[in-house]
């Protein structure tokens, strides 16, 4: 996930915040408190990529039908759209901390939901509700941050949030991998994100609104007493009175544009600038989403179970991995994007998302066409009534391997060779009869049966591994590495940067319309990219999906590069000015264009 924040701190501003929260720790209690929006943010994007294993475990209908796990998944990014929206409303309405406990309840209601689920379509009224709640929190913890922090450190408090976001997306993976063994597992994994929702509400009770909605709800003494406990006393007064100047200043643009959304938008696509700052900032926020990422946020334990890896267990603790890169990189680019500017860092992360992705393709590739033979006297070894049905009438069935057998929707028991285990590449099996260790060689040829719970028993039984998602294969631990490297790509520029973009790039008048459509083409994106990934994998393989991702990060890094300017170090007038002129990248400018730009940096 890869969404969040707005704003973000550099290195100074990192310092400064530690003394001023230090002196003042209501500000990091106010932070923090709101900044649990993104925690529950993050947990609900990775709970479900472990919960969803336990799911397809307990609802046969689930593991057979691929649309239906892609519902469930992405119902909270649909939901998330509505309440993103609809939290826009009640921020205006109702006010910021109305908004944060309002996200609270429906989140802990659609948690409990999910945990006493009877049916899968019970988990996916769950979902949308949990989605509902993040929406309304991803939009309104940051503001509600942003204006109740000190200027001097808003940035550095603000990306508290995204910091947050990531971080629990990693604790999600901690917990799933903590319930793998209790009863319920999935039900756990669901229902304990309610804890948070349930802290944050309790918290937020006993702290007050946003200063700024106070003050332009007319309650200045409201407004007052709450930026007294924030700034030191001397300060009070010009806080209050720079809170004055921009408020009628926002009003004076809001009757400039008009009222009404559909007003706002019109004048928006007419404005030329704001055109131009579209074009840019929806580019980055849809290639975020179009890299692939949420495919490994959502689905980072199956995509390791298709390198090979069948145990549910050991696919999430292998996608913990992911999720802690995930967050460290978060990390990384509050240190350096105000270093070496937005563009670089895009450029730079999208180059190295597109080579990762190419490389993951062709490894998951060399897995399929290295995959195991189905053995026709192991699959005879269990029977008829458990041997996959298309194998059976399959005119071609000497040649299929494993990755046949599961085309077919069928289930791949692997080998038990009667051998001495010496070659310590296949793990040891004790069989108490003959009193000597023997090896299941997984990639030699094994079973191809039907995927059901009675025969996947029957496999488990004679402790050898059922592969449903993926085969046995010697590429397995180098296709989890280069996850790792494509997060790594990933987090620090591509998913902190664009949101980042997105505050920077419209004028101010239309900054909240602007980032809203942003955002909505953000989620629209993160909808199409979950909705699909699944089937995707059933039609072009794990290979020829991420091939298709490298494909479209191509034309996004194309696109980058001609619409996106460097905001870096630019006040908003200088940005709104670059966008008048209209941008172009440095290689296609003209002479004199490129001689004016030299002579105004020197």
């Amino acid at each position: 996930m890869v969404e969040g924040g707005v704003a973000t701190a550099d290195k100074t501003e990192f310092t400064e915040c530690w003394r001023t929260v230090w002196k003042t720790p209501y500000i990091m209690r106010l932070a923090l408190s709101a900044g649990i929006g993104g925690l529950l943010f993050g947990y609900d994007t990775g709970v479900i990529s472990g919960a969803l294993l336990y799911i397809r475990d307990d609802f046969e209908q689930v593991d057979q039908k691929t649309w239906l796990q892609e519902t469930i998944v992405s119902m909270a990014v649909a939901g998330a759209i509505f309440g993103a929206a609809f939290g826009g409303y009640m921020n205006d309405k109702w006010g910021r901390r109305v908004a944060i406990l309002a996200a609270d309840v429906v989140f802990f209601f659609g948690a409990i939901v999910m945990a006493v689920a009877p049916n899968p379509w019970i988990i996916v009224i769950g979902r949308i509700l949990v989605g509902l709640g993040v929406g309304m929190a991803s939009m309104t913890a940051p503001l509600y941050i942003s204006e109740a922090s000190p200027a001097r450190i808003r940035g550095a408090l603000v990306s508290t949030n995204g910091l947050l976001i990531t971080g629990g997306q990693f604790l999600s993976y901690l917990i799933n991998l903590a319930f793998t063994k209790a009863p319920g597992t999935w039900r756990w994994m669901l229902g304990v994100a309610g804890l948070p929702a349930l802290i944050q509400f309790v918290l937020m009770l006993s702290l007050p609104e946003s200063p700024r909605w106070l003050y332009r709800r007319d309650r200045v003494d409201e407004a007052k007493e709450i930026l007294e406990k924030i700034y030191p006393a001397h300060e009070v007064e010009n806080e209050l009175n720079a809170l004055k100047l921009s408020v009628e200043a926002e009003k004076a643009d809001e009757a400039a544009i008009g009222e009404g959304m559909v007003t706002k938008l019109k004048g928006a696509f007419k404005n030329k600038v704001v055109r131009r700052g579209l074009y840019a900032g929806i580019t980055v926020q849809v290639a975020q989403q179009f890299v692939g990422i949420n495919t490994v946020m959502y689905y980072a334990p199956t995509i390791v179970q298709f390198a090979g890896f069948a145990s549910n267990s050991v696919a999430l603790a292998l996608s913990l991995i992911t999720s802690g890169l995930n967050a460290i990189g978060s990390i990384v680019s509050m240190c350096f994007v105000d270093r070496y500017g937005r563009r670089r860092l895009m450029i730079i992360s999208m180059i190295g998302i597109i080579f990762f992705l190419v490389t993951l393709s062709v490894v998951f590739i060399e897995a399929s066409l290295h995959a195991p033979k189905v053995g026709g006297i192991e699959t005879a070894h269990f029977g008829k009534n458990s041997t996959c049905p298309a194998f059976l009438t399959a005119s071609d069935a000497p040649r299929w391997s494993c990755m046949s057998c599961l085309k077919a929707d069928c289930g791949f028991c692997a080998n038990a060779a009667s051998e001495p285990s010496i070659t310590g590449r296949c793990f040891p099996v004790y069989q108490p009869d003959t009193d000597i260790d023997f090896i299941h060689d997984q990639f030699h040829p094994g079973a191809c049966l039907d995927a059901t719970k009675a025969i996947k028993g029957d496999c488990h039984a004679e402790k050898r591994v059922f592969f449903e998602k993926g085969c046995p294969s010697r590429f397995g631990f180098l296709a989890v590495i280069l996850l790792g490297l494509y997060i790594i790509s990933y987090s620090p520029g591509m998913g902190t940067v664009p949101w980042i973009v997105n505050s920077e790039i419209y004028p101010l008048r239309y900054r909240g319309v602007g980032g809203g459509i942003a955002a909505v083409s953000n989620w629209c994106s993160n909808l199409i990219v979950s909705e699909s990934y699944l089937s995707l994998t059933e039609a072009l393989g794990a290979g020829g999906t991420f091939f298709l991702f490298a494909g479209i990060s191509t034309i996004g890094l194309i696109f980058i590069y001609f619409l996106v300017p460097e905001t870096k170090g630019l006040q908003f007038e200088e940005v709104e000015k670059l966008l008048e002129d209209g941008y172009r990248p440095s290689l296609f400018r003209g002479k004199k264009e490129k001689s004016k730009d030299q002579v105004e940096s020197a």
